[in-house]
């Protein structure tokens, strides 16, 4: 008994959870359906929304290509109508050019009419100027030489400034000498001058003594024969014993 009421329990359990389950399935059906609603709904409005949009777009790449369109049509036509003209004036040139071809050809070479004289007056020029260039090259080539003498000429200079500057101490030196020389020669002739006067002095009072001697002068205290000393010396100069001892 206890078992078939447990058996009975079981069942019920199951219907129960077969019921529970079955609806909730059938909730998330329901649930299911209406996001898929849902999101038909927003699909199929975003898809008239990028309709509308590419209609749009696509009208105004249309208006834009059609004014585009327009607008290089009208530089076609612009361009073509320059390149008639354009093809026109090159024929009314061409047919300029056809009839004066001699006429252009003589303006067109008149400023070369004179290109060989004015040829031959730059070669002239040039070689005037080659001549000075040459002339200036012989002064630079003289100027050189001549800077090479002076720098030797310098050299000299000092070499003579220095034998110059030896020379004048040799000068000054026998200055010095010459003035030395000046004073002893000043003082000897001094000392000759004194003796002159005292052997002048000397004679003089020989000659009285002398003429004294030979006159018998009684105020002479002595009376010398001629082979006296003081007689013979009376006859030439004094001797340098006498000179030494007179008195100055």
């Amino acid at each position: 008994m206890s078992r078939n009421s447990s058996l009975l329990a079981h069942l019920l359990q199951v219907e129960d959870i077969s019921a529970t389950h079955e609806a909730t399935l059938l909730e998330m059906e329901n649930n299911h359906s209406v996001a898929i609603a849902v999101l038909q709904d927003d699909h199929e409005h975003k898809v008239q929304e990028l309709m509308s949009a590419h209609e749009l777009e696509k009208k105004e790449l249309e208006d834009s290509f059609e004014k585009l369109r327009l607008s290089l049509q009208d530089q076609v036509d612009t361009l073509t109508f320059q390149s008639h003209s354009l093809r026109d004036r090159a024929k009314r040139f061409e047919e300029a050019l056809r009839r004066n071809t001699e006429e252009q050809l003589e303006v067109a070479l008149a400023p070369y009419q004179h290109l060989e004289e004015d040829m031959n007056s730059l070669k002239q020029v040039l070689e005037m100027k080659n001549q000075q260039i040459h002339q200036q090259e012989k002064k630079i080539i003289e100027l050189e030489k001549l800077a090479e003498k002076n720098i030797i000429l310098e050299e000299k200079i000092q070499v003579l400034q220095q034998q110059n500057e030896d020379l004048k101490a040799r000068i000054d030196q026998n200055t010095v000498v010459t003035r030395q020389l000046s004073e002893e020669n000043a003082n000897l002739q001094e000392y000759v001058e004194k003796e002159t006067k005292e052997k002048k002095r000397l004679s003089r009072t020989n000659e009285e003594l002398l003429w004294k001697l030979q006159t018998g002068d009684p105020t002479s205290p002595i009376k010398l024969s001629p082979t006296s000393p003081i007689y013979r010396s009376s006859s030439g100069p004094p001797s340098p014993a006498k000179m030494s001892t007179a008195p100055r």
